[in-house]
């Protein structure tokens, strides 16, 4: 019986271990991270064919090699307010877990920064806000080179229905 415990043990410790490798990215002069498996591509601005009737964050889509992508503004999603885009802007293209199935989709962010190596004992658990704020997207803080990087979730940076809406604007 002490077995099986141990051995539940080191499965749950398994799939809630954070360490990893990021892509980190820049959005207003904040340091963000993504699981680089969840990361499928990364390309640089490209024309987007806007979708009436979405939300302000949802730019459009894009044509990628005939697949039709559907692409948010991350940093109007985080309530930032929107910039020009520079040449350092890009579209990470991701991978987000929905239901039974899995979506592509284009997040534009400032800058692409680095893919790091992020060991557990370097990772903080998301600090408690309060009730009425949704930190679910937080993965954890990562403590890196003097400053602290945030690492998504990017299964939950979009409610159920914002990946509906972008489902059906693709």
């Amino acid at each position: 019986m002490a077995q099986l415990s141990e051995t539940m043990s080191q499965v749950i410790k398994a799939t809630t271990n954070k360490a990893g490798k990021y892509l980190t990215f820049s959005l207003a002069d904040e340091e963000y991270g993504i699981g680089i498996l969840k990361v499928k591509e990364i390309i640089g601005m490209m024309p987007i064919t806007s979708v009436p009737r979405t939300p302000q964050f949802v730019k459009g889509v894009i044509n990628l090699r005939g697949k039709v992508i559907p692409v948010m503004d991350l940093r109007l999603k985080f309530d930032m307010g929107e910039i020009a885009y520079t040449d350092r802007t890009c579209i990470i293209v991701v991978e987000i877990d929905a239901d039974q199935e899995t979506v592509l989709i284009g997040i534009v962010v400032d800058a692409v920064s680095e893919v790091l190596n992020i060991p557990e004992e370097e990772i903080e658990d998301t600090p408690a806000f309060g009730t009425s704020l949704d930190t679910a997207y937080i993965l954890g803080l990562a403590k890196t080179q003097g400053g602290v990087k945030i690492l998504l979730n990017i299964d939950k940076v979009l409610s159920a229905g914002e990946l509906e809406v972008l489902e059906k604007a693709s």
